[in-house]
């Protein structure tokens, strides 16, 4: 269906960047909560470890201060001891504690981060065409591989380091306050100074992170698309220019990163700094308390040990907010796409294909334009009956509508007026997925996933047999080719059947469509890619095919058309003539030129 270029929606170019909300807050975070409440059990494993070590660490300079205010003496070697025993057994706990605390959440970002993946992937493939005219499909890879990635490190790693050091912070605070509730009003008094550096250049860091992840999904699209087309790209000599456009990609990605560690560099820096100074100090009148004997060198110890665990916590918390925001514009980049919804949707109550099924088509006084080119109809004021049975060759120039056509009665688009019918039934009353079964279709140029080519094939009729997949591949001659594969029909053919000729692509693609046995074929000249002996060897295969089906084929070639039983010659979006093939070259109209100039080329 791919030579009717001017009927086809453009896509936005390669590179280019595409404008997405900005995240201004870590509230699309909450959107992770459906995915991480099915594993409530993992999570509060996970919350009771975190609890553990967050109190285990607490602990530590309470007996450290003990130690410091019994004194080095042999007197109290037996004390010492045992403080030193506790303070190991301590240890043990922190170390049992972070690790399954580690294992737990790390396990739970892992499976949060494949449901989300599925669920956006079952989402995305499920969108109509309409849907990837404004959406690229690089763009959605990008945000299914670096935007998840971002996540898996917040809800694997960063929201446990983010709550163990808020634990740990005000847990720190609240015992500085019991050991020296003074030198604690002090030191809460520097806060503000720490934090509100943290919320200007965090706001900062957030706008370059998005602007980042948007760099990178635009080179990933620019890679996509030269890469899938690279014996293009090469045959054209075009490797130089598509270096440099995604050499610029690139650096543009780069240098949006580097903005970003650049302004984080800053924060870091300067939160560190006003944190330690802020220790230093409380430590210098602390140690002027201690000479007026004011308080005990243990408690000064012990009231540091707190000011520096509050001080970490408060230096993590500045980059752990960092990588927050990231994920944040990251998740509202997935949600953009959960909560995206398909053009074409399935009524509340739609109506099943009627059964036993006949075939009979028919379009209405249909008008249709691309939602790109809402100016521009690819139908209009079109109405066309086909008969159960019956084959129907479509020809016309290019943008004429052919193509159009197979788009609506596979139902990837809607018309804007009129109405399409599959057997007196309104497509629009039927579930989308019912609809399709009821068509088999052979497209001009076939695609060959990476498989095997038996797998290929099936993929008309998933889970049908393999002497079902042989017959269909006789039927289409493609059997004997495939027996002389390495591994027969296992042969593993490559990404996009690069492994294969086109005329065998081409036969592989007919016999998918033969075992996919449905009542209804469209043909994009099936043939057109064949030599002329497996030409012929595919034509009867295809008339075999089409006996009691209905049966629509673009056609650019005479023996095709001439097989018809109808000729139906669309121009600009409507029927210029129909009949057989001798009365249309008889009016000598438009068919009999497309006749003399393209068929008979």
């Amino acid at each position: 269906m791919t030579r009717e270029t001017q009927s086809q929606p453009q896509a936005p170019a390669p590179g280019a960047a595409v404008d997405r909300p900005k995240s201004k807050t870590l509230k699309p975070l909450s959107a992770l909560w459906p995915f991480m409440r099915r594993y409530r059990l993992t999570m509060f494993g996970a919350i009771a470890m975190l609890l553990t070590a967050a109190g285990v660490t607490l602990v530590l300079p309470i007996a450290s201060r003990r130690v410091i205010d019994l004194g080095f003496s042999k007197e109290n070697a037996a004390y010492i001891d045992q403080y030193f025993l506790a303070l190991l057994g301590v240890a043990a706990a922190l170390a049992v504690a972070t690790s399954l605390r580690f294992y737990l959440v790390t396990r739970l970002g892992e499976r949060v981060i494949a449901d989300i993946r599925k669920a956006v992937y079952d989402r995305m493939i499920g969108m109509s065409p309409e849907f990837f005219e404004t959406v690229r499909t690089g763009e959605t890879l990008s945000r299914l591989t670096t935007d998840t990635t971002v996540i898996q490190s917040v809800v694997g790693s960063t929201a446990s380091i983010a709550l163990r050091n808020v634990l740990i912070f005000f847990g720190g605070l609240v015992l500085m306050l019991i050991t020296s509730p003074w030198l604690a009003m002090l030191t809460v008094a520097a806060v503000p100074a720490i934090v509100v550096p943290i919320i200007v250049l965090g706001r900062r860091v957030r706008t370059l992170s998005r602007e980042s992840q948007d760099r990178i999904a635009d080179s990933s699209a620019l890679a996509g698309e030269t890469l899938q087309a690279a014996p293009i790209v090469q045959a054209f000599t075009y490797e130089s220019v598509a270096r440099g456009r995604f050499g610029e990609a690139v650096e543009a990605s780069f240098d949006a990163a580097r903005r970003r560690i650049t302004t984080r560099t800053w924060l870091t820096a300067i939160v560190i700094f006003l944190v330690f100074s802020a220790i230093v100090g409380m430590l210098w009148i602390g140690a002027r308390s201690v000479i007026d004997g004011e308080m005990s060198a243990g408690e000064l110890f012990q009231f540091l040990l707190y000011a520096v665990f509050v001080a970490g916590a408060v230096g993590a918390l500045s980059e752990v907010w960092g990588e927050l925001q990231r994920a944040a514009g990251a998740t509202e980049r997935l949600i953009e796409l959960l909560e995206a919804e398909s053009p074409i949707q399935a009524p509340a109550q739609p109506k099943p294909p009627v059964e036993p099924a006949r075939g009979a088509l028919r379009f209405d006084n249909v008008t249709f334009r691309y939602p790109s080119r809402p100016d521009d109809p690819a139908l209009e004021g079109f109405s066309m009956q086909v008969a159960p049975g019956e084959t129907v060759a479509l020809v016309g120039p290019s943008g004429a509508g052919k193509t159009t056509v197979f788009q609506l009665l596979l139902r990837f688009y809607d018309p804007q007026s009129g109405a399409v019918l599959l057997d007196g039934l309104d497509l629009k009353q039927m579930d989308p997925e019912k609809l399709r079964s009821r068509f088999s279709l052979v497209p001009q140029e076939p695609m060959i996933f990476a498989a095997s080519a038996a797998e290929n094939i099936a993929f008309g009729r998933p889970g049908a047999r393999r002497d079902e997949i042989e017959a269909a591949a006789e039927a289409a001659a493609a059997h004997e080719f495939i027996a002389t594969l390495p591994q027969g029909y296992d042969t593993y053919v490559g990404e996009r059947g690069v492994m294969l000729s086109g005329g065998q692509k081409q036969r592989i693609a007919i016999a998918r469509a033969i075992l996919r046995d449905a009542p209804v074929l469209l043909l994009d000249e099936a043939t057109s890619a064949l030599d002329a002996e497996s030409e012929r060897l595919v034509q009867q295969a295809v008339e075999r095919l089409s006996e009691g089906r209905t049966t629509l084929v673009i056609a650019h070639r005479l023996a095709t058309v001439k097989r018809a039983d109808r000729i139906v010659v669309l121009d600009g979006g409507a029927i210029a003539s129909q009949g057989p093939h001798e009365a249309l070259v008889a009016e000598d109209g438009l068919y009999a030129r497309l006749a003399r100039l393209q068929f008979t080329a």
